[in-house]
C-alpha cells in the first residue's frame, strides 16, 4: 500500500487531500485543500470508540465492519470514487495514518483504484506545520504594517505580494465591528492556513514577510503568544490617509457592506440588520466608550437610521464615525503608536509605501 509522508510537497503544491475521519474531528481542523469524506459518520465513531475501550481492537474492529456495510460501504466508497475521478493525484488520511486510512485504501483498491496515503496522518501533518510556524517565527523575518483605523491597511497588504493577511485567514476585520457575518475558521484551521501560507512565502525568497499589525484576537481567533512578542520588537511601517478618507472606507467596508449583505431580503431587513450590527458594536465596547459617549452614538445612530429611511442619505452615518475616530480609536491608537515609535521605518501614503517595500526588497 502506497503512502506519502513529504509534507512541505504536499502543502507548497496544494495536493488535494480526502479525510476520512469522522466530522466532529474534521471541523475541530483541517487544512485547506481538505474535503471531508469520512470512513464512519460520529456516531459510528463514538460506538467503536467506546467498543474499543471496554473490549479491545478486535471487538472494535468487527464492531466498525457491521456499522459500514451494505448500502452504507457503497454509499462511502461511491464518494471516495467521486473524489479520485476529480482529483486524480490526490491523498487520503485519517488522524495517524492508520486503521482508517489502511481500510479506506483497501476498500478503493478492491473497487479498482489506488489511492496513497498520508503516513502519520492529520496529527504528523499538524505537528509539520506547527513547528515549521515556530520555526518562522523564531527567524523573526518579518515587517509590520501599522496605521490608524481607516487608512486601509488592507488594500495595502492585498496590493503587495509578501504580505499574508491575518484578517483575511481569520474571517474578521479585527475590531468590534469586524464581523464579516459569516463564520469564521476553527484556531487550528487558521494556524494551519497561516503557516501554509509563510511556507510558500519562504520557498519562494528570504524577502520579509509584511504582516498588519494585530491587538492579540480578530474576533474570536488567537494570535500565537510567540508571535505577539516578536511583533511588539518588529520594524513597522505606518500608513497615512486623510481623515475624509478613512470615514468613507470606513462607512463603505463595514456600515454599506452590511447593509448591502442582507439587501437581498429587501430594505427595511437590510436596514435593521444594519442597525442591530451597530448597536451591538456599540454595546461591546460600551465600557471603554463610557456611558456619555455611548448615549450619543447610540442618539446619533437612531437620527441615522431615520435619515437613511427617510432620504436613503448615508451623510449621519459619516457622523458617528468622526466621532468614534476622535473620542475612541485614534485615541488609543496614538496610544500605542508611542509605544512602539522607534522601531518605525518608514511612513507615508498607499503607493508611496508600496513603492518604499519595492526599493527596499531584495529582487
Amino acid at each position: 500500500m502506497q503512502s506519502n509522508a513529504d509534507y512541505r510537497s504536499l502543502f507548497l503544491n496544494d495536493i488535494p487531500m480526502m479525510d476520512v475521519r469522522a466530522p466532529i474531528e474534521f471541523n475541530k481542523g483541517a487544512f485547506p485543500y481538505a474535503v471531508n469524506h469520512p470512513l464512519m459518520n460520529d456516531s459510528e465513531r463514538a460506538a467503536v470508540g467506546t467498543c474499543y475501550k471496554k473490549q479491545g481492537h478486535e471487538a472494535a474492529l468487527a464492531l466498525g465492519h457491521s456499522l459500514v456495510k451494505g448500502a452504507v460501504k457503497e454509499q462511502r466508497i461511491h464518494a471516495w470514487q467521486s473524489f479520485h475521478t476529480q482529483n486524480p493525484n490526490g491523498l487520503l488520511y485519517c488522524f495517524r495514518g492508520g486503521l482508517r486510512s489502511r481500510v479506506t485504501q483497501r476498500w478503493l483498491a478492491e473497487a479498482g483504484i489506488d489511492m496513497s496515503f498520508v503516513e502519520g496522518g492529520y496529527k504528523a501533518m499538524r505537528r509539520f506545520l506547527l513547528a515549521q510556524l515556530h520555526a518562522r517565527i523564531a527567524q523573526g523575518n518579518i515587517l509590520l504594517l501599522s496605521g490608524a483605523t481607516g487608512t486601509g491597511k488592507t488594500d495595502v497588504i492585498h496590493d503587495w505580494p509578501q504580505s499574508i493577511d491575518f484578517e483575511g485567514l481569520a474571517n474578521h476585520r479585527g475590531s468590534a465591528f469586524g464581523s464579516t457575518g459569516s463564520k469564521q475558521p476553527s484556531q487550528i484551521d487558521f494556524e494551519n492556513a497561516w503557516s501554509i501560507n509563510w511556507l510558500k512565502h519562504t520557498s519562494l525568497g528570504n524577502a520579509p514577510i509584511l504582516f498588519e499589525d494585530e491587538s492579540r484576537m480578530i474576533g474570536r481567533i488567537a494570535l500565537l503568544p510567540e508571535y505577539l512578542a516578536l511583533s511588539k520588537q518588529a520594524q513597522f511601517v505606518l500608513l497615512k490617509a486623510p481623515l475624509q478618507e478613512r470615514i468613507e472606507r470606513i462607512r463603505n467596508d463595514y456600515f454599506v457592506d452590511a447593509y448591502q449583505s442582507r439587501l437581498s431580503q429587501g430594505d427595511e431587513a437590510a436596514i435593521a440588520f444594519l442597525d442591530d450590527f451597530i448597536r451591538g458594536a456599540l454595546t461591546r465596547i460600551k465600557t471603554r466608550l463610557g456611558g456619555d459617549r455611548y448615549k450619543k452614538l447610540t442618539t446619533l445612530l437612531d437620527h441615522a437610521v431615520t435619515q437613511l429611511i427617510n432620504q436613503g442619505s448615508w451623510s449621519k452615518f459619516d457622523d458617528i464615525i468622526a466621532v468614534l475616530l476622535s473620542d475612541y480609536y485614534d485615541p488609543m491608537y496614538a496610544y500605542q503608536l508611542t509605544a512602539k515609535a522607534e522601531h518605525k521605518v518608514f511612513e507615508g501614503s498607499h503607493q508611496e509605501i508600496l513603492d518604499w517595500l519595492t526599493q527596499c526588497t531584495p529582487a
